[in-house]
């Protein structure tokens, strides 16, 4: 027959195995300890804003080297970037000059971008009449009047960089190259809206508009340009406020206007 522990066994064991946990968790606490050392926090290295010994001026922080310029910030050609150059004046100027050759990849890539960013507001024929005019807003440029006609080609890179009126700026949308295409694809649309027929090179075959939009189903496309009735008109501008975001236009240096101050009266003697 099998003998049953007793109480007093049980108590003895769950004595020793206290006893014995005790042991282990002090022999990890004191190698944990014995391992704590200062070495990663304390390194020998400059945080930031903070002063050093190691250099003679005893700042941490090291100056820029003089005349340095970040990776993708040279931006040498001036005109490239800008779309403007300095004026025998002093002051800026726009220039009706592409800063590199346009290709037809050049043209296709304007078309590309101007069809996404402008062609809401300016129509995909740039006349001013997009999809915003038919919801209540104002028309946007037209760039086949006279206007936009004698404006060179760097004025509509300055407007994308910069903004118009109630038009924002897209240097963020449009990288330069970007901006200077879609500027030469402007221009390929006035020439489309106000070509003639010696413009066509001998051999080419010539086709009416009107011809080809009812041929794709759409006549409406060749017909004259509306301004829908929802569209707002734009009040006439107001001198006295200035233009709105006006682009290059050498002004006069600003007035300067010294206040008037009365002389003050002699001391009493």
């Amino acid at each position: 027959m099998r003998k049953q522990p007793s109480a007093l066994s049980f108590q003895l064991s769950a004595s020793r195995a206290a006893r014995r946990g005790a042991l282990l968790t002090g022999l990890a606490a004191m190698l944990l300890v014995a391992g704590c050392r200062q070495d990663m926090h304390n390194q020998p290295k400059v945080r930031s804003q903070r002063g050093s010994e190691f250099f003679a001026d005893h700042r941490g922080a090291r100056p820029q080297v003089a005349n340095t310029v970040a990776r993708g910030q040279l931006h040498e050609d001036s005109y490239f970037y800008t779309g403007v150059v300095q004026a025998a004046n002093g002051y800026r100027e726009e220039k009706d000059e592409m800063p590199f050759p346009v290709t037809l990849d050049v043209l296709k890539r304007g078309q590309e971008r101007f069809n996404i960013y402008c062609s809401p507001c300016h129509s995909r024929v740039g006349n001013g009449l997009g999809e915003i005019v038919q919801r209540g807003y104002k028309p946007a440029a037209n760039y086949h009047d006279q206007v936009r006609l004698s404006q060179p080609i760097s004025h509509y890179f300055y407007v994308m960089t910069h903004g118009y009126g109630a038009m924002p700026d897209y240097s963020a949308q449009l990288t330069p190259e970007d901006r200077w295409a879609v500027a030469a694809y402007i221009r390929a649309l006035q020439l489309s809206q106000a070509a003639k027929v010696e413009d066509i090179p001998a051999g080419v075959e010539m086709r009416s508009l009107k011809e080809i939009a009812t041929e794709s189903g759409h006549p409406e496309f060749a017909q004259p340009w509306t301004l829908p009735s929802t569209a707002i008109l734009a009040n006439p501008n107001d001198m006295k406020q200035g233009n709105p975001a006006l682009a290059p236009a050498n002004p006069a240096p600003p007035e300067i206007k010294i206040p008037y101050s009365k002389p003050a009266a002699p001391a009493a003697r």
